[in-house]
């Protein structure tokens, strides 16, 4: 069984990964870099980035208080919330896309925003709004496991004792869910970079406008016929997601062990 499993993953995840650095570092060091430092690089780096700056205390803010909600509020429609929250995991990230321009395009319910001279559709609020949309789950579904974990009688001793809500979050709550929280962040941060669907359908995917890495990569590759720098840009993102995934190692063991 060990040896079906290790050749499962060496074939589907390794191979094509060796084949990719293969591919992108055979021509040297040098060759890469100035593959990944051309203005188009930077600029999609530099928009993948930002996108995640913004998305991710959005997602922060939202998943903590929905969170709470769920697991501390009794209200109707209770159940229904819980099926909202796991929606992106089920909805096809296309279909978001396609949902987004039929509510924000030029002909959408919102559309008027656009005559008015913000663009949402094909810029960058568009683009924001996708993401979010496909992030949306992951913290919520990381801190609400905690705080049924924790319970509430530290919170009810706090409010006893004449803490206000905000108090009683910011010193019993929020230290508690931290670990989960993080994680949630972490998991935000690499599902964000790597998303491609929905960002694709709202994206004008100009160089230098509203391009990511994840269409970069796709442009070089399909429009461009630049093969190698679609490898050298899928290399890049693939660093970061690395990156991302040690950390999100390390908070797990940290998690275990706190």
């Amino acid at each position: 069984m060990r040896v079906v499993a290790l050749g499962y993953l060496f074939m589907l995840l390794l191979v094509p990964i060796m084949v990719i650095l293969w591919r992108t570092f055979e021509r040297g060091i040098a060759s890469f870099i100035e593959a990944i430092s051309t203005p188009a690089a930077i600029s999609a780096l530099n928009l993948s980035l930002l996108i995640v700056a913004i998305v991710v205390p959005i997602n922060v803010a939202f998943g903590v208080v929905t969170a709470l909600a769920l697991v501390r509020g009794r209200f109707p429609g209770r159940g229904l919330m819980q099926a909202l929250v796991d929606l992106p995991f089920a909805v096809s990230p296309i279909v978001v896309g396609v949902s987004l321009i039929l509510l924000w395009g030029v002909n959408g319910w919102f559309g008027a925003l656009d005559s008015w001279g913000f663009q949402v559709i094909f810029g960058l609020p568009g683009m924001v709004l996708a993401t979010i949309f496909v992030t949306l789950p992951f913290v919520v579904r990381e801190v609400e496991p905690v705080l049924h974990e924790i319970g509430d009688e530290q919170e009810q001793a706090a409010a006893t004792l004449g803490a206000s809500k905000w108090q009683t979050f910011w010193r019993i709550t929020l230290p508690a869910i931290r670990w989960g929280l993080t994680y949630g962040v972490v998991l935000t941060v690499a599902r964000a970079l790597g998303e491609f669907g929905a960002v694709i359908m709202v994206s004008s995917g100009f160089p230098g406008v509203s391009q990511t890495l994840t269409l970069l990569v796709h442009s070089r590759y399909i429009d461009d016929h630049n093969t190698y720098g679609a490898y050298c840009a899928a290399t890049l993102l693939m660093g970061i997601a690395l990156v991302t995934l040690l950390l999100m190692t390390l908070l797990d063991r940290k998690r275990s062990n706190a």
